[in-house]
C-alpha cells in the first residue's frame, strides 16, 4: 500500500476555546508516523546507518541568512548553547571517523523561521554518501519522494533538471552573467524599488527568486531540481571551475515547495574555514553577533571527511504535500503558540 492510502483530511474533535487538541488530525498524523517508517526502511534496505547526534553545542556553523537559537549558559565558563540549525557538522565528524554512508531524523530549531512552510522547530532528514557525485544522490533522492508522494518520477532525473542561471532567465528575465546590483534594481517593480533600495545583491536576487521564480515553479513543474547555484550560494558545497564557476548544489522543488537541498560536499577545511569566517564577517554587517566556528568539524575535516554528497530534506513539507495539506502546523502535532 502506498503510504498515500491512508492519508486523512477528516478532524480530530473541535479545538476548544484554550486551543489543547493538536493542530494536526489524527488521520495525517498517522500518516507522518507511516511516512517516517517508510524513510526507515528506505535506508535500511539500502545499508545506510540510522545515527543519533546532539542538538545541542557550544559552538555553530555561521551563515549570514540562517540565525541559531541560544540557550541559556550552563553554569560554566564556557559560555551559551546553541540548539543545532542543522546535525550537518557532527554527521560529517562521523563520516571522518570511517561511519559510512549515514542518515538521521531529528528535530532541528533556527530562530525567525514562521510562516505556512516554515517553524523555529521542524523535524529534518538527512543523508550522506560517501563515493558518490551529487548527480547520483540526486537520483537517489527522486526515488525515495516518488515512493514518499507516490508520484512518477523518471529514475534518471537529469530531465527534471533546470539551472538557477536559466530559471532566473526563464522566469524572471534576469541573466546572471550580465547582472549586477545596479542593473538588477532596474528590474524592480516601482513599488518594491523604494522597499529594496538598501539591498544588497544577494538580497536582490532572493527577491526575484522568491517573487517570479517560486511560483513560476509550482505553476509549471510538478517536481524540477534546481542545481548549479552562484558560488556565493555554496556554503558547504564544492565548486564547479566552469566556466562559469558555479556550486555543485541542487535544491528540490516540489509543486512549488523546496523540498530538499544537497550538495557535493567541501571537503577542504582550509577553504571551509575560510567561508565560515566570510560568513561571520557578514553577519556582523548585517548587525548580528558572530557565532563561535565549530573547531572540532573543522579538525575532522582536516583529518580527513571521504568524498561524499549529502542532502537534508524537510520532513514536514514532505508530510504536508503527501496529505495534500497548505501548512505544515497541518501535519505537526502542535503549533509553537498552541
Amino acid at each position: 500500500m502506498s503510504p498515500l492510502a491512508t492519508c486523512g483530511r477528516g478532524g480530530w474533535g473541535m479545538r476548544g476555546k484554550t486551543d489543547w487538541r493538536p493542530t494536526a488530525t489524527w488521520q495525517r498524523l498517522q500518516q507522518r508516523a507511516l511516512l517516517l517508517s517508510h524513510c526507515r526502511r528506505f535506508f535500511s534496505e539500502r545499508g545506510v546507518l540510522e545515527v543519533d547526534t546532539p542538538s545541542l553545542s557550544r559552538s555553530a556553523l555561521p551563515e549570514h541568512h540562517i540565525e541559531p537559537i541560544t540557550c541559556c549558559a550552563d553554569g560554566s565558563s564556557a559560555g551559551a548553547l546553541f540548539l543545532h540549525t542543522s546535525p550537518e557538522a557532527a554527521m560529517k565528524r562521523l563520516l571522518a571517523a570511517g561511519s559510512g554512508p549515514i542518515y538521521q531524523l531529528c528535530h532541528v530549531f533556527r530562530a525567525h523561521e514562521m510562516g505556512p512552510h516554515h517553524h523555529p522547530e521542524f523535524t529534518m532528514l538527512e543523508w550522506y554518501r560517501p563515493g558518490w557525485n551529487w548527480f547520483q544522490l540526486m537520483m537517489e533522492v527522486a526515488e525515495l519522494v516518488g515512493q514518499l508522494l507516490d508520484i512518477e518520477l523518471p529514475p534518471h532525473p537529469f530531465p527534471l533538471t533546470m539551472s538557477y542561471r536559466q530559471a532566473l532567465i526563464q522566469y524572471a528575465g534576469i541573466d546572471l552573467l550580465e547582472e549586477n546590483q545596479a542593473t538588477l534594481r532596474r528590474h524592480l517593480p516601482a513599488d518594491q524599488a523604494a522597499a529594496l533600495s538598501d539591498s544588497d545583491y544577494e538580497t536582490l536576487l532572493d527577491w526575484f527568486w522568491v517573487d517570479r521564480v517560486e511560483p513560476a515553479l509550482a505553476r509549471h513543474h510538478p517536481a524540477l531540481f534546481i542545481t548549479h547555484f552562484p558560488v556565493a550560494r555554496a556554503a558547504m558545497a564544492r565548486v564547479d571551475p566552469g566556466p562559469p564557476a558555479t556550486a555543485c548544489r541542487f535544491e528540490l522543488y516540489i509543486h512549488g515547495v523546496e523540498l530538499a537541498n544537497g550538495y557535493q560536499e567541501l571537503t577542504d577545511a582550509g577553504e571551509q574555514e575560510r567561508r565560515l569566517v566570510a560568513a561571520n564577517d557578514q553577519r556582523r554587517l548585517q548587525g548580528l553577533v558572530s557565532l563561535p566556528i565549530d573547531q572540532h568539524f573543522l579538525a575532522a575535516l582536516a583529518e580527513g571527511m571521504p568524498e561524499c554528497a549529502g542532502v537534508a530534506l524537510g520532513f514536514d513539507r514532505l508530510v504536508m504535500l503527501a496529505c495534500g495539506a497548505t501548512s505544515i502546523d497541518q501535519v505537526t502535532a502542535f503549533h509553537i503558540d498552541s
